[in-house]
């Protein structure tokens, strides 16, 4: 108990530090942000009510103590570039995003086990109820990941659905005398209410092909920042069309027709997996029925006998 009590006090003690330090950052941040609103207004380039300080919101409260963690140097390089990469190909790309994510973590890593200590009855063994504080900790600190991961699927899912359309759209924008650069922005703008999910990742690479001087690079971030491997094939093919000045129209529509057919091998393997998930059902439900109704005259007949 009183090991439980020094973790428990040790962690309100982390918690209220960083959060100091997360006031802090906040602090500085908006004071960063009022002299840019500040520097915007006397160019002319903004409204007087531009300059006002945005207020402390739960979000940025969480975002500024996930950054002073990130700050403090306890998480590595490798595992922040890995928190980074998966914050990006899940769909969020925003600056906050990663001090957002760490926060959330420890956050919830302190609610619950501060809850879980609150609702284990107080006779419980020791070691039973460290055990069960120490689950539920570890269960807050890793709610965060999967989450993530249910959301990353879900992004690369509808990445894939879309991306046969926008394939078809490419291929007749280049047919009509489009280059690549603005085939892939108008491509972007027309799909956008269809699959607002690709729309977006092409959207960010054409802007990306209009600063950089190789347009190369820019296909290249497509399929890493995704890491969808049909991303990285279009890119690829993309790329190649580019430095070897082969017809786009011909590549995107190979292209196309070979991810409608994977498409269709997928559906066909989902298809054929049915028989599987219905044997569990039909020995469930539908084999007792017929059993009933096939062996219950006999049965029946049976009992009558036996009873005479």
């Amino acid at each position: 108990m009183n090991a439980t009590m020094l973790l428990l006090g040790g962690s309100g003690l982390s918690a209220l530090v960083l959060s100091g330090a997360a006031l802090l950052l906040l602090r500085q941040a908006r004071h960063e942000e009022a002299l840019a609103a500040r520097v915007v207004v006397a160019r002319g380039f903004g409204v007087a009510g531009a300059a006002r300080r945005p207020g402390i919101t739960p979000l940025r409260l969480v975002a500024g103590l996930g950054l002073a963690i990130v700050r403090s140097g306890l998480l590595s390089g490798r595992t922040l570039a890995e928190l980074e990469q998966a914050l990006v190909t899940s769909g969020f790309r925003a600056e906050s995003a990663l001090g957002l994510f760490v926060g959330s973590k420890i956050l919830l890593l302190i609610v619950s086990s501060a809850l879980a200590y609150l609702v284990v009855p107080a006779d419980m063994a020791t070691l039973t109820r460290d055990s069960v504080i120490g689950v539920a900790a570890l269960a807050g600190l890793l709610a965060p990941d999967k989450i993530i991961q249910r959301i990353r699927t879900a992004y690369r899912r509808k990445l894939a659905r879309g991306l046969a359309d926008a394939l078809d759209m490419l291929v007749i924008c280049t047919q009509a005398g489009l280059g690549l650069e603005p085939a892939i922005a108008r491509v972007a703008v027309e799909i956008r209410y269809a699959h607002p999910e690709i729309a977006h990742e092409l959207a960010l690479t054409a802007s990306e092909m209009q600063v950089m001087a190789d347009s190369r690079v820019a296909l290249q971030r497509l399929g890493e920042r995704t890491g969808l491997e049909s991303l990285r094939r279009l890119a690829g093919t993309l790329a190649q069309s580019v430095q070897y000045g082969t017809p786009l129209s011909d590549a995107m529509r190979g292209l196309a027709a070979e991810m409608r057919q994977e498409i269709l091998i997928a559906f066909e393997e989902r298809a054929a997996r049915l028989s599987v998930f219905l044997t569990i059902p039909m020995i469930l439900f539908i084999l007792p029925c017929v059993m009933i109704v096939v062996g219950g005259p006999a049965i029946i007949q049976l009992i009558k006998a036996l009873s005479q």
